[in-house]
């Protein structure tokens, strides 16, 4: 088991297709136990082959892993396909029910923080469904701002759920570092 202490032992690097059962009890478990993703019904990895092919090099799938075993993962995925939008990209994490709360979501987060920077990606958006305290404080820790609120957009677990939409952005702290704002081919 993970604690505070030993989160420095958690190793974080690029999932590869191996990891997709991982990726997939992961999310499963908050599919079955939580309103972070309206997603109602648990997947099969073979589900989510092509969710997993979706993710390019500009669209990174990140696992978190402690004693050969990944424990979370996190995601940066297409806000939308029209390529205005090349510049943006939505930020996902999950983390094993075992280990939330020990810093291992806030590790992922950072992570694809400086991967969007370094892709050079202009903004970051996050849905967080209302209720969800500990990614409100994470994504507001983080530089995320809340820019609004779609109500009553989810139904799950027999109650309408509002989900807010937060923000970073990140071409100012790219400008910074030097980095190009020219818009990725697809």
């Amino acid at each position: 088991m993970c604690d505070s202490k030993n989160v420095s032992a958690v190793r974080l690097r690029r999932a590869t297709l191996a990891d997709l059962p991982a990726i997939t009890d992961i999310y499963n478990e908050a599919v079955c136990a939580t309103t972070a993703t309206f997603d109602t019904e648990p997947k099969l990895p073979e589900d989510r082959v092509q969710w997993f092919n979706d993710h390019d090099e500009t669209h990174p799938i990140l696992v978190a892993e402690l004693d050969g075993a990944v424990i979370g993962w996190s995601s940066l995925s297409r806000w939308s396909e029209r390529r205005a939008y090349n510049l943006t990209a939505e930020s996902s994490s999950y983390v094993s029910t075992h280990y939330r709360g020990k810093g291992i979501g806030r590790k992922l987060k950072e992570a694809m923080i400086e991967e969007a920077h370094r892709l050079g990606l202009h903004t970051l958006i996050a849905r967080i469904v209302e209720g969800n305290d500990e990614s409100l404080h994470l994504n507001e820790s983080l530089g995320f701002v809340h820019i609004g609120t779609m109500k009553e957009v989810g139904l799950k677990f027999g109650r309408f759920l509002d989900v807010h939409i937060f923000q970073k952005m990140l071409h100012e702290e790219n400008e910074s570092r030097g980095n190009s704002l020219e818009v990725p081919t697809r």
